[in-house]
């Protein structure tokens, strides 16, 4: 199910009921936030202290537009690093329903917010759709929220994820990218075969300990299943790399990526990054690749019904004999 039409399966789209009654209003209620943003001035998603970081923006933007005393924390499916971009990213939040009364507009013209039953299921996709409107308003404009709904039980933005799609973009044309596009395309000042790319990149699909492509984190594991890694230049001239897989590691596809345009180039034999995969430990050789091409595109999340089941296998310690 793409990301879309997960939203319009949930609560907080017209012709929905809202699912909260009037003795409800303390409950929490977890929000589906589909994003967006360009990530050439951020520090990467996570809050950092000092750092402009995507997370820290839209929860700073939550707490004011609610009115919260403190920022509501975001769990997002896919913790981007510096400098990467994101058109499909995905996130959830936990709030109560009190906290959304501010979004009545009658409530702003002296009237009571939510004093019925009534008045919940009539008004809350209206809260929502109010929500990213003014969000809008108080957010910087490197990042977009693109839709807001009430998350199926069950719904995790991390775990409950089955897989996660990036595009690398770069350019090998002897004049450089076009300026218009050079915050998301990156320069490769050596021809390349596609063709090649793509014959390294197949010894590197299916599940495997990818170590040698991540940068290490005590107690995590790097063993990921690699579903998709094929390369196509299109009419544009722009080589595109797109990366599939049930989750990444920290610095993964750029390593992947990195590793591949070795071979692409004529550096390195077709053979070598399934050598370097099979070693299991970091290979000086392997270059991670410049942030800014690199844009996370897609989350894919299953049904509605094995939301919760998939979140519960996610979150188990994986080895390659499970």
């Amino acid at each position: 199910m793409r990301q879309a039409e997960f939203c319009r399966h949930g609560y907080g789209v017209a012709g929905t009921a809202w699912p909260y009654g009037k003795d409800d209003v303390d409950r929490l209620v977890r929000l589906r936030m589909d994003l967006s943003y360009d990530g050439t001035e951020f520090s990467g998603w996570a809050r950092q202290p000092g750092r402009r970081t995507v997370q820290g923006e839209l929860e700073e933007a939550l707490g004011r537009v609610l009115r919260l005393a403190s920022a509501p924390a975001l769990t997002v499916a896919g913790r981007t690093d510096a400098g990467v971009h994101a058109r499909g990213q995905v996130a959830h939040v936990d709030l109560a329903i009190s906290s959304l009364a501010v979004l009545d507009s009658s409530a702003r013209r002296g009237t009571s917010a939510g004093g019925t039953e009534e008045d919940w299921e009539d008004k809350g996709a209206q809260w929502l759709s109010a929500l990213i409107r003014r969000l809008s308003g108080v957010l910087p404009l490197d990042v977009r929220v693109k839709a807001v709904c009430v998350a199926p039980e069950g719904f995790d933005a991390r775990f409950s994820a089955l897989s996660r799609r990036y595009v690398y973009r770069l350019s090998d044309a002897p004049g450089g990218v076009d300026p218009l596009r050079r915050r998301e395309v990156v320069w490769h000042n050596r021809p390349l075969d596609v063709d090649l790319l793509n014959a390294a990149s197949a010894a590197l699909l299916g599940e495997h300990d990818f170590a040698a492509f991540c940068k290490s984190r005590e107690g995590a594991t790097t063993i990921r299943e690699l579903q998709r890694l094929d390369w196509a230049r299109g009419e544009d001239g722009i080589i595109r790399a797109t990366v599939v897989a049930d989750a990444f590691c920290h610095s993964m596809v750029r390593a992947l990526v990195g590793s591949v345009l070795a071979v692409g180039e004529g550096r390195r034999p077709a053979e070598w990054p399934g050598h370097v995969l099979a070693a299991t430990i970091r290979d000086s050789g392997v270059h991670v690749a410049p942030a800014h091409g690199l844009t996370l595109e897609e989350v894919r999340y299953p049904a509605a019904e094995e939301l919760a089941r998939r979140a519960a296998s996610t979150r188990r310690v994986r080895t390659l004999n499970a």
